[in-house]
């Protein structure tokens, strides 16, 4: 018993070394959309994120408690290593392309992550955005943020599934995620939160391809600047 036991232990040690490693691929990945360009959440990123959560209506859609900068530091600190969270910042890509060089800090629009919440199914992914800058609303960020995390997580994260909490008062959410396929699936009273889920089947799959076919992605530590003078994206997805 005591050998498979520890045997057991060694499986569960290397799987759990095996999907930090694979949750923490996006570290030099840049996803180039046509409204919005994905990058990951360094630390550069932080004091702009923590003046939007000091926002009370933000607090209140992501069900977050105010954090001290600080704490707001370690918590990026905790995403970047964690091997159930993969997160990407949300630049709005005509600030971004603009004018080589630009910080992306001026260029943040909000954030999109996905979280593996279930033990028992790598499979199934939970996905949530949040477009924090008011100007950026309204505008389909959010959809194609989702579009291309998505993606990201079919092809790189080997999910198959994909469920969205998103508050009962939150209509604008939960309409976006009705247009891209997800279906309501329970109704909580006492979170008061709806939970949508989207089930990936062949049909979705290619559905989604198409969708993204516009995105394209490139290699984040080899500088933004050349990254920012290269040709718009015309189509395909080398992912």
């Amino acid at each position: 018993m005591r050998k498979e036991a520890d045997a057991g232990r060694v499986w569960k040690r290397g799987y759990l070394e095996q999907l930090a490693a694979t949750m923490r691929l996006n570290q030099n990945t840049l996803l180039l959309g046509k409204k919005v360009v994905l990058v990951p959440y360094t630390s550069a990123h932080v004091p702009r994120y923590h003046e939007w959560m000091k926002s009370e209506e933000l607090q209140r859609l992501t069900a977050s408690e105010p954090l001290t900068l600080e704490q707001e530091y370690t918590m990026q600190h905790s995403w970047r290593e964690d091997a159930d969270k993969c997160t990407f910042i949300v630049l709005d890509a005509e600030k971004w392309q603009a004018q080589p060089g630009t910080p992306e800090e001026s260029c943040m629009a909000g954030d999109v992550n996905l979280f593996l919440t279930d033990p028992g199914d790598p499979t199934l992914g939970e996905i949530e955005v949040m477009i924090a800058e008011p100007s950026c609303r309204g505008r389909g960020f959010g959809t194609e943020a989702v579009l291309m995390m998505m993606l990201y997580g079919v092809t790189k994260l080997g999910l198959t599934k994909f469920e969205a909490k998103i508050g009962q008062g939150n209509e604008p959410s939960i309409h976006m995620f009705h247009k891209l396929h997800f279906e309501q699936v329970a109704v909580s009273s006492v979170f008061q939160e709806v939970t949508l889920r989207l089930m990936v089947s062949e049909p979705e799959r290619q559905w989604l391809l198409v969708q993204t076919s516009h995105v394209e992605e490139r290699p984040y530590s080899d500088g933004l600047a050349e990254a920012q003078q290269q040709p718009w994206p015309h189509g395909g997805h080398p992912m």
